[in-house]
C-alpha cells in the first residue's frame, strides 16, 4: 500500500563545509524541528541524517531535499571544503527515501530570494531593482558561493554555477602584491583564496609578508572579532580588503549577469560584519567600473539577514 505523503513531513538539509543544517516541512508547508549538526561529527549525509531523524523523532520522511556545497553533476557527490563523499542513490536507499533531490547549496539559497521578506535583507547603497530582470548572489562562508536567478516569463530559474572558482581580478597595487603571493602559494588564485573563512587567513598571512609585519596564529574568527572590535590594525586591514575585493566580485557578477534586479549577499561572514561592511569600500567597489559605474550605481545590493534561507530555498525546489 502506498505511503500517504500528508502523514510524512520532507526533509530538508543545507549542508555546507562545517555545518550540517535539518529541518522537517509539514503538509502545510510549515518548517519546524530546525537542528544544526557539525559534519566533522560525521563520515557522511547518511549519518548524520539518521542522528537527526532519531533526534526529533515521529514519522520518517518520504521525500527530502538537500543543499550541498559542492558541484551536482551525477550521481557522485564530492565536498570541496568537507571530507564528505557519497552516492545520491546510495543514500536514497540508506534513508529509505521514495525521493532524493540533490541541488547545490547557492541554487537553493537563490530559490529562497523572491521569498525573502523586507525584514530579511538589509540594503547598502542606493539603486532600486527592475522587476524581472536577472538577479545576481554571491556569499562568502567556509567557501564562495555564486548563483542567481534569471525570469523565465512565469517563474524564476536558478543558476548552478562555480563562480567562486574563477580567476581572482586585483585591482590595486597592494591586491596585485598579495595575488602574487598566493599565486606562489596555490597556482590557481581564484576569489574563494581571499574571499571565504579560509580566505581571511590567507589575507591577513599574505599581507604580513606584503608589509613585513609578525603574524599571529589566529583563525579566521579571530581576526574577524579583532578587526570588528578595532583592537588590530593589521586584521581591521584585512576586513577592509575583503570588503573591498567582495565588491569587485559582486560588481563583475553583476555586470555578466545583467543582474538589474540587484545582488544578494549571502554566507555566514558578512551577516556577522554589520556596520563594519555598510561602511566599508564594498559599495564603491561594487561601482568602480569605468564607463558602467553608472550602470552599476542603480543596481541594489542587499545583505541576507534571513535565517537558514537555503532551506527555504530548498523546500522550494522540492514542492
Amino acid at each position: 500500500m502506498a505511503k500517504n505523503r500528508s502523514e510524512h513531513p520532507d526533509l530538508i538539509a543545507d549542508i555546507g563545509g562545517t555545518n550540517a543544517r535539518f529541518a522537517l516541512v509539514d503538509a502545510n508547508r510549515q518548517f519546524y524541528a530546525e537542528h544544526i549538526l557539525a559534519c566533522a561529527d560525521f563520515p557522511n549525509l547518511t549519518a548524520a541524517a539518521e542522528a537527526y531523524l532519531s533526534k526529533v523523532g515521529g514519522p520518517r520522511p518520504t521525500q527530502a531535499a538537500v543543499a550541498v556545497a559542492t558541484p551536482v553533476t551525477g550521481d557522485w557527490i564530492q565536498f570541496t571544503n568537507s571530507a564528505w563523499s557519497f552516492s545520491t542513490e546510495t543514500t536514497q536507499r540508506e534513508l529509505g527515501l521514495e525521493r532524493l533531490l540533490m541541488l547545490n547549496d547557492f541554487t537553493a539559497l537563490a530559490l529562497a530570494l523572491p521569498l525573502l521578506g523586507p525584514d530579511e535583507r538589509r540594503q547598502v547603497g542606493g539603486g532600486t531593482a527592475v522587476a524581472e530582470t536577472p538577479i545576481g548572489l554571491i556569499g562568502p562562508g567556509t567557501g564562495l558561493g555564486v548563483s542567481g536567478l534569471v525570469w523565465s516569463g512565469h517563474h524564476w530559474i536558478p543558476l548552478q554555477t562555480e563562480g567562486g572558482h574563477v580567476t581572482f581580478s586585483p585591482t590595486n597595487e597592494r591586491e596585485w602584491a598579495i595575488g602574487q603571493i598566493l599565486w606562489r602559494r596555490f597556482g590557481h588564485v581564484s576569489p574563494e583564496r581571499l574571499l571565504a573563512g579560509p580566505g581571511l587567513a590567507n589575507l591577513y598571512t599574505a599581507l604580513a609578508e606584503v608589509e613585513g609585519w609578525p603574524t599571529e596564529n589566529l583563525n579566521p574568527a579571530d581576526i574577524s572579532d579583532r578587526g570588528l572590535a578595532g583592537s588590530c590594525q593589521h586584521c581591521v586591514a584585512v576586513l577592509n580588503l575583503f570588503c573591498g575585493a567582495l565588491g569587485g566580485a559582486a560588481g563583475n557578477l553583476a555586470l555578466t549577469l545583467g543582474a538589474r534586479g540587484g545582488v544578494y549577499i549571502g554566507g555566514g561572514i558578512v551577516p556577522r560584519l554589520g556596520e563594519f561592511f555598510d561602511q566599508s569600500a564594498f559599495r564603491a567597489r561594487f561601482e568602480a567600473k569605468g564607463r558602467f559605474s553608472d550602470y552599476l550605481a542603480a543596481i541594489p545590493t542587499w545583505v541576507i539577514t534571513a535565517n537558514n534561507p537555503a532551506l527555504r530555498g530548498a523546500a522550494a525546489a522540492l514542492a
